[in-house]
């Protein structure tokens, strides 16, 4: 892998590490991550509002909880955690947000051809595209995404792979994914049942690709589209191209006010998009912090 990548591999496979070690770290960061995000939040919150808060607050909790753990308990940098950019890294970022992107928006022409859905043009100026407002909103979703990538594919995710298999990663960390969003707006059982299968689709994008470059393209991928498209976003309503998604089906395809990913639509995509990371050929990069021979048992 070429650019500035990670730590190099070592010649052999690495002693499996004490378990309640690598649970009491992976415990620390998480903890930390809530403690900054907290005090992040409250200093943002008055100043840029509560949505910009929540995005640019969980990036600045990750990536400084990230820093902290990395140099005091691996003398590693922070490239080290999956961030490295080089060929690979650049083909998963893109072809993440390509896989994030698409599948939404090709099922919502589908449903507007169909007659079931309609573009409706919104009545306050305000919401009307402006390059500004969609600069905000790309800033905001892409801080958004990569935080929450470090905060659940990151550093704890990834040092657990080293004592457990990783389904048996995966899934208890797509359990905290969705307990993330229990507090949304309009969050129900189905929305936060959708948004466990994202936290799977998520993890697995990590195992298949070694770096968190995809599953941070998917998840900028797809939250960009729903917004794009006049959709809300897991709750959160941000006007951007003066238009809003009107729908002519029931919420449980729709997911009605908490949008997209409240509905069975979502259900169908995030199966889709599992089933093409397990086929796809994604190339594996190496990997400084999950080093077990656990590496081997997808």
């Amino acid at each position: 892998m070429d650019g500035p990548a990670i730590s190099p591999l070592p010649e052999t496979p690495a002693k499996r590490p004490p378990i309640a070690g690598v649970l009491l770290r992976a415990g620390l960061f998480l903890l930390f991550v809530r403690i900054l995000g907290g005090l992040f939040g409250w200093a943002l919150y008055d100043l840029i509002g509560y949505f910009p808060a929540a995005a640019l607050s969980i990036f600045a909790a990750a990536a400084l909880a990230t820093l902290i753990v990395l140099r005091t308990f691996e003398r590693a940098s922070f490239l080290d955690v999956g961030l490295g950019w080089g060929a690979a890294s650049s083909r998963h970022f893109g072809s993440g947000i390509a896989a994030g992107m698409i599948p939404v928006i090709v099922a919502v022409l589908g449903f507007v051809l169909a007659g079931y859905a309609s573009f409706e043009r919104v009545a306050d100026a305000a919401s009307a595209f402006t390059p500004g407002r969609f600069a905000m909103v790309f800033t905001l979703l892409l801080f958004g995404a990569i935080g929450e990538e470090l905060m659940f594919r990151g550093y704890a995710f990834q040092i657990i792979l080293n004592v457990a298999r990783p389904f048996t990663t995966i899934l208890p960390f797509a359990v905290l994914f969705a307990a993330a969003h229990t507090g949304n707006l309009h969050a129900s059982t189905f929305p936060i049942v959708n948004t466990f299968l994202w936290g799977v689709v998520l993890g697995y994008a990590y195992v298949r690709s070694g770096d968190l470059w995809l599953p941070i393209g998917l998840h900028f991928g797809w939250n960009m589209a729903l917004p794009l498209l006049g959709a809300p976003l897991s709750g959160f309503d941000m006007p951007l191209t003066g238009f809003d998604l009107k729908w002519a089906v029931a919420d449980v395809i729709s997911g009605g006010q908490y949008g997209l990913e409240g509905g069975a639509v979502t259900t169908v995509m995030a199966v889709g998009l599992l089933l093409w990371l397990w086929k796809a050929k994604i190339e594996r990069q190496p990997t400084a912090l999950w080093v077990s021979s656990n590496q081997d048992e997808e």
